[in-house]
């Protein structure tokens, strides 16, 4: 006859192969996933019910025992061992224990506006630096905790996959494989006939570029992930061919009304009213009828609006009264002027740039078009540098270039490759290729002429521009700052780093280019982070993907870029959300006599500062694929004479200059007009402080793991040392069970390590989930859990103490308590098991009842130090007593636990209202509780 295998449910305790384990979620009848009572995620094991020889039986924790008590102040450390090994929170949100960041209030906004609704579709627009990403990994993980969703994916730009690999990885626990053409291949290659990469790799990174053809669209839309969260959304409205791929592909996505959505975007609405409610479509097929509506119209379908869109500019942030958020930017401008032989070379190749394009008049048109971008290309690297003009001037221009298969280019190759080169790209691409153009269309004395005057001028003494950034950055350097300096072309960045380390000897400088592979960029930045004083010159293959507040303070824009949104992209490598400085300063270099610098300058880049000042948002520029900007600067290469009016732009540069400000003006009206229309009743912080803090109570915070960090390492024998503001832990110290726990995680030898976002240059980021902090909990743990422990253990943490203290005047009892709860998610015919746990302190005072303390109040009490010593036989004898009492407790501290198993109902239910509608909630308390510690305070009459 064939026993019944028992089954046992998360949360349950269990006494198998000679130890007790608390039963997981992922169990089934006749699988039990298992952690080992004092053990963390390392330990967690597989038993396979039907081949164990002995049955698995119901356990229950054991008691403190007199045996097992300590110095008083050990029994702090127990209590955050207990509190930062919690990974299932009972707090109001499932993922805060998974996480390695510890979020700002506010970027919990659109995570609370996501749990309100049964479906997610969410356009989260908040500002450059503000912290998109987080706030939508934010929401990704709650789902996966709350078991909701299984499987998610990034779709986003091919240069943003690797820092979402990143940023999803370090932060919030999520392993993520990269799909794009250099890696889907390899990914589908050991995968069994049928199967998607998407059902093999339940978290992905997607390439927009890669999974918008119509091929690779069709068969994504079968797999797709439930969770899909859409970085640079924009990207994704009808448009050009490439735009209208992602549009389709996103648009099918979003035909399944019960796939989740997330859209990001600094730049929602740019001007495109047709792109902006596209995007708009995606979350709700209604909203594109908004565009109809009158201003001044309030419907219910904008109220609905509201709930599914959010945009913060950051004085919106202020009402949070968090002034650790953001520095304060200050913008200066350097000038410096054409003269000597610089001024004379620069006007010869302006002269030679427009005999170019005069010379190709009449002309096939395809040639017309080459010596259009040559001429450009001229004056782009001309304003660069004199090693970009050269590279540009030595650089043959030909029909061939660039085809891979020795045939010629077509009229619209050459155009794209200059659009490349030369300009700075659309707002829905902005260009990182930093390879100067080619500018050579002949071969004759004039052109080496003008490439020997370029070569003789570069180097202090002859290029008045350089001279000008070596003094803005002495500047810089005295006052504190640590300056990124972003220029267009890769020959720039090296003649500039060459030329400032002979400048300044005493500080490191690189130059990180697009020749450097992204690891590679990342690397070379990091390696700054061990230089006190340091200089970074890097062009705009910096400008995305990696972002750099934790180790500068400046940026200085050598080269103007061409379009705004450059700009506002490279001053937010800086500036954002994490920046340790109160203030970092932000320097446009331009030459105050120089045509091409003048007209960006005038016509694009101040109009776009003034109405970013004016609306608290960047409104990308409003080109026509770029139609205006090439007028624009074909107007100067054509004007006769080069004496610039600061005062009279628009005439200087006639036509092109007054559409460009028309173009402005209709974008600054749209973009104000839709701030208004789509101003929406954001959550306030009333609604969302509460929620967080609860949260935080629960887990503990960034002090609380630095508290028991440097107490735990002393515990086992290590002390941290102070260094620059964070410490030095020297891992080889610790007992060797813990070194080769972290030497598993690649943790070895001596660590600089922050306690505090964002971390010193340098240093390593410890939070409450780092392994450094799961290893020594764990191991302190189990140490206070053992059977054979006794007092003689000085590496053991306290389960039972006493001691006189001043600041109780009754004789006081703590209970230490573990409680754990079964959360049941129930959908449609399917239940969902999960376990919830959370660390909680009773007190009894004199003959009282048991009452739970807030956990400030609990480390006050355990954190007391004794004002003398107890001798141990009364202090055996005040916890034997103390212990006697468990049992007539146990009803209240269950009563207790079941009211805390309501509380943590309560609120999964507020803040996931929504679900409701598909499915239920239920909260069991597993019974009996844990009492994990027991200590008693006596009052110290007469001390």
């Amino acid at each position: 006859m064939n026993t019944p295998i028992p089954e046992f449910y998360p949360g349950s305790l269990v006494s198998a192969r000679g130890r007790e384990w608390i039963v997981l979620p992922e169990s089934d009848q006749d699988t039990l996933r298992l952690r080992p009572l004092g053990g963390g995620e390392k330990d967690e094991s597989l038993i396979y019910l039907p081949l164990e020889r002995q049955p698995v039986r119901p356990a229950t924790f054991p008691w403190p025992r007199v045996g097992q008590a300590r110095n008083h102040a050990a029994s702090q450390l127990l209590l955050d061992a207990l509190q930062l090994k919690l990974r299932n929170g009972a707090g109001p949100f499932r993922s805060f224990g998974n996480i390695a960041v510890e979020p700002r209030a506010y970027q919990l906004v659109p995570m609370l506006m996501a749990l309100k609704q049964a479906t997610v579709r969410l356009l989260i627009a908040d500002d450059v630096g503000v912290g998109k990403t987080i706030e939508a990994a934010l929401i990704a993980r709650e789902m996966l905790d709350r078991g909701e969703v299984q499987r998610m994916t990034v779709l986003c730009p091919p240069h943003l996959c690797e820092q979402w690999q990143r940023e999803l990885a370090e932060r919030f626990h999520i392993h993520a494989m990269v799909v794009r053409t250099a890696t889907a291949a390899r990914l589908e290659k050991d995968l069994p006939p049928g199967t998607s990469v998407f059902d093999a790799h339940p978290f992905t990174v997607v390439s927009l570029d890669y999974i918008k053809s119509e091929r690779r669209r069709e068969a994504f839309q079968r797999f797709c992930p439930e969770f899909v969260i859409v970085d640079e959304a924009h990207t994704c409205t009808q448009g050009g061919q490439g735009r209208q791929q992602r549009y389709q592909l996103l648009k099918g996505l979003a035909e399944n009304e019960e796939r989740h959505l997330v859209l990001l975007t600094a730049t929602p609405h740019s001007g495109d009213e047709s792109a902006f409610y596209n995007l708009l479509g995606l979350l709700r097929s209604e909203f594109p009828a908004l565009k109809d509506l009158p201003p001044g119209a309030r419907t219910d379908l904008r109220d609905e609006l509201s709930r599914h869109f959010v945009q913060r500019r950051r004085p919106d942030i202020a009402e949070w009264q968090d002034t650790s958020m953001f520095p304060d930017r200050k913008t200066t401008e350097v000038t410096y002027r054409l003269t000597g032989a610089w001024g004379q070379l620069f006007n010869d190749v302006l002269v030679y740039a427009r005999e170019l394009v005069e010379r190709a008049e009449g002309k096939a048109l395809r040639e017309q078009r080459m010596n259009w971008w040559a001429a450009l290309a001229l004056l782009r690297c001309i304003s660069s540098s004199p090693a970009a003009a050269v590279n540009a001037l030595r650089t043959r221009l030909n029909g061939a270039v660039g085809a891979e298969d020795g045939r010629e280019l077509t009229l619209e190759d050459i155009d794209q490759q200059g659009e490349e080169r030369v300009l700075d790209g659309l707002d829905d691409a902005l260009s990182t290729d930093d390879i100067e153009p080619a500018a050579q269309t002949e071969d004759t004395a004039r052109l080496r002429e003008l490439i020997a005057a370029a070569e003789r001028l570069a180097g202090p003494g002859n290029d008045p521009k350089l001279e000008k950034l070596q003094a803005h950055l002495q500047s810089l350097l005295k006052e504190g700052f640590l300056p990124v300096v972003f220029c267009r072309y890769i020959a720039t960045a090296h003649y500039l780093a060459d030329f400032l380390r002979t400048k300044f000897k005493d500080v490191t400088i690189k130059a990180v280019t697009g020749e450097f592979t992204p690891g590679e960029r990342e690397a070379a930045v990091e390696e700054l982070g061990d230089s006190d004083k340091r200089i970074l010159v890097a062009t705009d293959c910096l400008s995305e993907g990696i972002n750099l507040q934790s180790l500068f303070t400046a940026v200085v824009h050598y080269d103007l870029s061409w379009n705004p949104t450059r700009h506002e992209q490279r001053d937010g490598r800086v500036d954002r959300f994490g920046q340790k400085a109160r203030e970092v300063r932000s320097t446009m270099l331009y030459g105050e006599d120089n045509p091409v610098d003048g007209a960006v300058l005038q016509v694009i880049l101040r109009k776009a500062e003034s109405i970013r000042k004016e609306l608290g948002v960047l409104v990308p520029m409003p080109d026509d694929e770029g139609k205006l900007t090439q007028a624009l600067l074909n107007a100067v290469l054509l004007r006769k004479g080069n004496a610039l009016n600061a005062q009279s732009q628009l005439e200087l540069f006639g036509a092109p200059a007054k559409e460009i400000e028309t173009a402005w003006q209709s974008a600054r009206e749209k973009a104000a007009r839709n701030r208004s229309i789509f101003a929406q009743r954001r959550l306030k912080p009333e609604d969302v402080l509460p929620e967080w803090r609860k949260s935080a109570a629960v887990l503990g915070g960034e002090d609380d793991v630095a508290r028991f960090v440097t107490r735990a390492v002393a515990k086992l024998g290590v002390s941290l040392e102070d260094y620059r503001g964070h410490h030095k832990l020297n891992l080889d110290q610790l007992p060797l069970a813990v070194r080769e726990r972290l030497a598993a995680d690649s943790f070895i030898g001596t660590l600089r390590v922050s306690f505090y976002q964002p971390p010193a240059p340098g240093s390593l980021f410890i939070h409450r989930t780092h392994p450094i902090v799961a290893a020594l909990a764990d191991t302190l743990l189990e140490r206070a859990l053992e059977e054979a422990a006794d007092a003689s253990d000085a590496d053991a943490v306290a389960r039972a103490g006493a001691a006189f203290v001043g600041n109780v005047s009754l004789r006081t009892t703590v209970l230490l308590l573990r409680l754990r709860h079964q959360l049941s998610v129930t959908r449609g015919t399917a239940t969902r098991l999960m376990l919830c746990e959370e660390t909680v302190a009773v007190t009894v005072a004199g003959s009282g009842s048991p009452e739970v303390l807030a956990p400030d109040a609990a480390r006050l009490l355990l954190g007391t130090e004794a004002v003398r010593n107890m001798p141990p036989p009364i202090r055996d004898r005040h916890l034997q007593q103390a212990l006697d009492q468990l049992p007539a407790w146990t009803a209240q501290l269950e009563a207790m636990a079941k009211e805390r198993a309501q509380a943590l109902l309560q609120d999964h239910r507020r803040v996931r209202e929504a679900a409701e509608a598909k499915g239920s909630y239920q909260v069991t308390a597993s019974l009996p509780v844990d009492v994990v510690g027991v200590y008693v305070l006596i009052p110290a009459v007469g001390v």
